[in-house]
């Protein structure tokens, strides 16, 4: 079988897009295994995640998310602003405005242009519920994200660390993602341990979304929109309070870049 695919990455987040809104791939043909194996850096294309853009009656399109492993993934932040620069190019929607469904619900995003650089601003869920401890913060922002503050991002072994708090039964009996971040200023550091790559990403937008909201609670002198700063580059969040810690309004503002496309066979 022959895929068709297009290559995207959002600040270092990168994924393989596969336009299925006529259903050629199925759980029969398209397996875990091969889904794995065109995410593999060395044997595949190689990507943080894969995504199908699918036909939806309700919506402008579906987005399913895969994980590096091939499994089925929760939301994927930076993943659902490149599937909607990829589905603005397939001519999915006309206007700058789309409304899409994800594994967590319905999302809404704007693209535009800034010189030669294509932004999505992506809203994400609301979000209500807020563990914080005295060692890490917890919340779900489509996905289950753990934040540790840090003093030096740098000094921090994100991947040994990440890996002991990711398989936590205790804690985390489905796992989570791990976030470790830094405060410098008015700007944040994030670095990210993500569920499913099971290694370092160069940046998750769930991730930072989850540290942005994470910081204000912790600081209340911070204030939307947060300026985050990951090792594949920045990102913007912007949100609204309700009642203490209610978060509305949530969206997740960055470059979503085309790579390269090309097929392969399977």
């Amino acid at each position: 079988m022959i895929i068709i695919f297009e290559k995207y990455q959002g600040t270092g987040n990168d994924f393989i897009l596969i336009d299925n809104r006529l259903g050629n791939l199925t759980k029969k043909n398209f397996t875990q295994k091969e889904i794995a194996l065109l995410c593999n850096r060395r044997f595949g294309i190689g990507a943080d995640g894969l995504m199908l853009l699918e036909k939806s009656e309700e919506f402008n399109f579906e987005m399913k998310y895969f994980n590096s492993d091939g499994n089925l993934g929760s939301m994927c932040g930076n993943g659902g602003r490149c599937i909607v620069a990829f589905a603005k190019k397939q001519g999915v929607f006309i206007n700058n405005n789309t409304h899409f469904l994800a594994s967590d619900g319905e999302h809404w995003a704007e693209i535009y242009s800034i010189g030669n650089q294509t932004i999505v601003k992506l809203k994400m869920q609301d979000v209500t519920q807020i563990k914080e401890e005295e060692q890490f913060t917890f919340l779900n922002t489509g996905s289950p994200h753990h934040i540790e503050f840090v003093k030096d991002t740098e000094l921090i072994n994100v991947v040994g660390l990440g890996k002991q708090i990711r398989y936590n039964k205790k804690l985390y009996p489905e796992g989570t993602n791990v976030n470790f971040v830094q405060i410098i200023n008015n700007q944040i550091i994030v670095r990210t341990y993500e569920r499913g790559v099971e290694d370092e990403t160069l940046s998750c937008g769930t991730g930072v979304v989850a540290s942005s909201i994470a910081t204000y609670v912790k600081n209340k002198n911070f204030h939307s929109p947060f300026e985050i700063k990951t090792k594949g580059g920045n990102l913007r969040v912007y949100f609204s309070i309700e009642n203490q810690n209610i978060f509305k309004n949530i969206w997740l503002e960055g470059a979503a870049t085309f790579v390269f496309n090309g097929q392969i066979e399977i």
